[in-house]
Parts: C-alpha cells; structure tokens; sequence
C-alpha cells in the first residue's frame, strides 16, 4: 500500500477510535492557550491544568504578565516545573504582545514564532485551537508515531511537519494532530504498545512491537479504555479498573 494511501486510511480510523479527541490543555482564549503551553514544556497537562484557574484570574490580559510581580507568578507556576525559565518566558510574551500586537496574540505563524517562549510547534497548536487555522503539531508523541507508522524517516520537527502535511489534507491538520496524539498517550506507548488491541493494527507496519495478545488491552489507558478495547476486537473486561481510571500521561 502506497504511503499516502496508508496514512490516509489510518487517518480516517484514528478519527472512528478517538472522537473525543481535542486538545488537553484548558484554555479560554489564544492568550491563555499560548500560556497553557508554554507551561506544558517538560510537564503533563494535567499538571498544567491544575495551576491554570488561578493563574489566569490572577492575569487576565497581557498587560498583566508584562507588569508581573517575578516572585508572586514563579509560586504560582513552580508546580509546573522549570518555574524560573518560564516565569521569564510569560513576562516577556506579555511585552511583546503590548508593545507589538496591542496586547492580542497574533493569527500568523510568521508572527507567533518570534514571540518569547513560543516556537512552531507551540504556534501550531494557537493557531489550530484558537484561530482554526489548519497546523500539525509535533510533539513528542506524534513525532514517535510517524515514524513508527513509517509516514516518514524524518527526525527534525519541522522536516516532520511537512513530510505529514504531504501526506493528509490541509483541512485535516489539527484534528489529526489530537487524534495521534490521543492515540500515543493512550495505546501506542512508546516502551510497550498494546498493539493486540489496537485498530490500527491491520495498517500498522509496527505490528508487533508490543503484545499482539488480547492480554494487550491491559495496556490501554484513560477513560475511554474500555471502548477502544472494544473498538479493536479484544474483551474490554480485561481493561483493569486502575487504568480507565487513571491520568493519561
């Protein structure tokens, strides 16, 4: 099977197995997700999301981060992780944006990369959740997957991005992104993939990496365990408790 043709056809059944895709990070607006991400560096969304609420009633518009107390925002934001890097990253974001975009985040790529803190694939997830401008956003996972996938023998993210962007329709770009992304968090784990309860694995030409048993559905993660389970043919009885119930990593 051509690569195209087998991208889009593994495209389409992502899209059947995750219809509850959609980007983890809580947001509000394009301010509050380019702060949400920027904090994600090196840190779940979870985590994340747990520091947001106060954090975005504490500074509501970019003005607020420009004029930021250094100390009061890294306690805010330390549970994140390399709090010091960050607090940095969101001071000089809400200068930039007051002194060059009015206080607003801009709509353009070209635009977004050369604010603090943000590089493309950050820009790539604003402009996708909060502009719905088509992006494909390389993170770690999809970076692993794609390459797993054999959709390309690209390393760098960019040459990535592109390389997918060839492959899949433009209007497809950031629901894609969610669902490879849904799909790496939840069943394709990069040490052991549940590959015996995937439904991918008919396309997958990485059939094999992981357990290729039924027993592999005790590998699958998140809320919605159970169904993909189902979803691929194996017992969802077999998913334990713990892992529906547990945080997607």
């Amino acid at each position: 099977m051509g690569r195209k043709r087998r991208a889009r056809r593994m495209a389409r059944i992502l899209a059947e197995t995750h219809p509850d895709a959609h980007c983890e990070l809580d947001h509000g607006n394009a301010l509050q997700l380019a702060v949400a991400t920027i904090l994600s560096a090196q840190c779940t969304d979870k985590r994340v999301n747990e520091v947001t609420p106060k954090l975005f009633a504490r500074y509501p518009t970019a003005a607020d981060y420009a004029g930021a107390d250094r100390a009061e925002l890294e306690q805010l934001i330390k549970p994140t992780g390399f709090f010091r890097n960050k607090t940095t990253s969101l001071i000089n974001l809400g200068q930039a944006l007051v002194e060059r975009y009015d206080g607003e985040v801009p709509g353009r790529l070209t635009d977004l990369v050369t604010l603090p803190g943000i590089g493309r694939k950050t820009a790539n997830v604003i402009l996708g959740n909060a502009f719905d401008v088509p992006g494909i956003t390389v993170d770690t996972h999809f970076q692993r997957l794609v390459r797993r996938w054999e959709w390309t023998d690209e390393t760098d993210p960019v040459k990535i991005e592109h390389a997918i962007g060839a492959l899949i329709e433009k209007r497809d770009w950031t629901m894609l992104s969610h669902r490879v992304i849904f799909h790496g968090r939840r069943v394709c784990h990069a040490r052991k993939p549940a590959c015996g309860a995937c439904t991918l694995a008919a396309a997958c030409p990485a059939y094999g990496t992981g357990p290729t048993d039924p027993l592999a559905a005790k590998l699958l993660k998140g809320p919605r365990a159970r169904d993909l389970a189902a979803a691929a043919g194996a017992d969802p009885d077999l998913v334990p408790a713990q892992a529906a119930a547990a945080d997607v990593p």
